[in-house]
C-alpha cells in the first residue's frame, strides 16, 4: 500500500542528501512497508486470525505513518512507484530521479518479501501477495479508486502550503488504513506496485499482478490531477514555495517534511 510525501520549509540544496542516499531511504521505507504489512498478513494466517482484517489494516496505516515521519525530510517518502510516477507527470518531482526511486522501491519490497520467505518457506497466505477475490475488471476498478483517494490526500498535504504539513503523515497513514479496510478483503488494497511485486516474486503468485500495476498508476495520476483541478491555479509565491527535494528543470521543488 502505500504512502508518500509532506510539505515544509524548503532546505538549502547543500543540506539535501544525494540521490543515492535518497534512493536508499526509499528502499528502507518500502522494506518496512512490506515486512510489517505482509508480515502481519502472514501472522494473521498462521495464528488463527489473531490480528484480523482491522488489525492488518492498522499495521499498514501505522507503518506508512511512521516511515513518512522518518524519511519525508530525506527522500520525500514516496515508497510507491505510482506516487513517484504521478508526481513526475504532474511536475512535482524531477523526472531524472524517477527511475532510481522506482528501482529502490522495488528492491526494498523484494528484500522484505524474500526475508519473509526465508522465515516461512511454506508461503502462508502467499506471503501477503495481493490476490483479488473478484474478477479482474472490478479488482482494477477498486485499485484505481483506492489509489486515487490516497493520491488525492497525498497531493493535498504534500503540495498545498495551506494544508497542515505537520499532520501529513497521520493523514496519509490514515488514508492507507481506511483504504485497506474498504478494499483489503476484495483486492488486498495494494495501491502500490512495489508492495505487490515483492510478495509476488517471493511466492510466485503472478496471476493478476498486472491489476496491481495498472490500477495504482492510473489511480495515482487521476488523484494528483484531480487535486490540482480542485485547488486551481497556484499563485507564483506559493509555487516558489512548493516543496520538491531538489530544483527540477521547470523550477518546481519536491515536498519535504517539517524539520
Amino acid at each position: 500500500m502505500s504512502p508518500a510525501v509532506v510539505q515544509a520549509t524548503a532546505q538549502p540544496t547543500a543540506e539535501r542528501p544525494g540521490l543515492l542516499r535518497r534512493a536508499l531511504m526509499e528502499a528502507i521505507g518500502t522494506f518496512a512497508l512490506v515486512s510489517a504489512g505482509c508480515g502481519a498478513i502472514v501472522t494473521n494466517a498462521t495464528h488463527h486470525s489473531s490480528i484480523g482484517a482491522v488489525g492488518v489494516s492498522l499495521v499498514f496505516g501505522l507503518v506508512i505513518m511512521v516511515m513518512v515521519y522518518a524519511g519525508g525530510h530525506l527522500s520525500g517518502a514516496h515508497y510507491n512507484p505510482s506516487v513517484t510516477i504521478a508526481f513526475t507527470l504532474a511536475r512535482h518531482f524531477p523526472a531524472r530521479n524517477a527511475l532510481a526511486y522506482i528501482a529502490a522501491q522495488l528492491a526494498g519490497a523484494s528484500i522484505a518479501a524474500l526475508l519473509l520467505l526465508s522465515a516461512w518457506p511454506s508461503k502462508p497466505a502467499h506471503l501477503g501477495a495481493t490476490i483479488p477475490s473478484v474478477g479482474s475488471a472490478p479488482a482494477l476498478a477498486y485499485e484505481v479508486v483506492l489509489t486515487a483517494l490516497l493520491m488525492f490526500v497525498i497531493t493535498a498535504v504534500a503540495t498545498d502550503t495551506r494544508a497542515v504539513g505537520a499532520a501529513a503523515a497521520i493523514a496519509i497513514g490514515g488514508t492507507v488504513g481506511l483504504d485497506a479496510l474498504i478494499g483489503g478483503p476484495i483486492t488486498g488494497a495494494s495501491m502500490n506496485p512495489a508492495r505487490s511485486f515483492g510478495p509476488a516474486l517471493a511466492s510466485g503468485s503472478w496471476g493478476s499482478f498486472w491489476v496491481y500495476v495498472l490500477g495504482p498508476v492510473i489511480g495515482a495520476v487521476l488523484g494528483v490531477f484531480a487535486y490540482g483541478l480542485v485547488r486551481g491555479p497556484t499563485p507564483a509565491a506559493s509555487s516558489s514555495a512548493s516543496r520538491n527535494e531538489e530544483p527540477a528543470p521547470d523550477g518546481v521543488r519536491s515536498v519535504r517534511l517539517p524539520t
